[in-house]
């Protein structure tokens, strides 16, 4: 990892200003683009190499007690932004070594036309040896305990999944992110999954749940789903969607599933 000094001066005195922050709830921050912007800022930009020979880059944020677990966080279709460094910055200030990676090469999405662009752009074989890479690069890491979970939304919860079935992770979240892979791919999963649904929602629908705890029982693999009596992007405060006393839970039963099996 590398940074230059005033980058690390101005994130030394942005996280003094959110220390004070620090009783606020996360629901509360990511509600104000302000404190959102200050937070997303406080984490480190990191790089590293891919086997293919790719620079991929990611957010970095640590806890005050080190070594940690690690969580890997991935972003919506929007890609990473302030709302997912937030996230990422709550992780670490719950005692993880916290990885926002981004899947767009620092592009960010302001419509849903250019957000489902960027989705059609993904090359599934690079996107997965992306995440391969920051799985080997945190477990190896001299912060991280080498225990490591993986929580995603939307795209990203479908890439959390596909993290957990491409390389050994230890617990996996997927809120309403796409989830029918075959039983032969579940059976590659090493730690339980954790899943947050919507009874609205079109796409990631009770049809398509269905069938992942199907393939989930075929592969004698661990899991547990929650339903909610919202919609797509539930947890996503900057949404018209966003529902949040079920945000709210959701993220109680996130936190509660990390600690049980990555601090174990």
């Amino acid at each position: 990892m590398t940074a230059d000094q005033p980058g690390v001066a101005r994130r030394q005195v942005l996280q003094g200003v959110l220390q004070g922050l620090g009783s606020l709830p996360l629901a509360a921050v990511l509600a104000n683009p302000v404190l959102a912007q200050a937070t997303a800022e406080t984490l480190a930009e990191v790089t590293i190499e891919t086997a293919d020979g790719r620079t991929v880059s990611g957010a970095l944020a640590l806890p005050e007690t080190l070594p940690a677990p690690a969580v890997i966080a991935i972003h919506e279709w929007w890609g990473l932004n302030d709302q997912i460094k937030t996230v990422t910055a709550e992780l670490a200030r719950q005692g993880y070594v916290a990885l926002a990676v981004d899947l767009y090469d620092g592009v960010v999405a302001d419509t849903r036309e250019r957000a489902s662009a960027l989705v059609r752009s993904i090359d599934d074989i690079e996107a997965t040896e992306t995440m391969a890479a920051w799985v080997d690069w945190l477990r190896a890491h001299e912060a991280t305990t080498g225990r490591l979970g993986t929580v995603g939304w939307c795209f990203g919860g479908g890439w959390s999944l596909n993290t957990a079935v491409a390389a050994p992770v230890d617990a996996c979240v997927v809120y309403y992110g796409r989830c029918d892979r075959p039983a032969e791919a579940m059976a590659r999963l090493q730690g339980p999954v954790l899943g947050h649904f919507a009874t609205q929602d079109g796409y990631i629908d009770a049809a398509m749940v269905d069938r992942f705890a199907d393939a989930m029982n075929a592969a004698a693999r661990s899991y547990t789903v929650h339903w909610y009596e919202a919609d797509h992007a539930f947890a996503n405060p900057s949404g018209a969607r966003y529902d949040a006393a079920d945000a709210r839970l959701a993220w109680e039963r996130t936190l509660d599933f990390l600690g049980r099996h990555l601090r174990a």
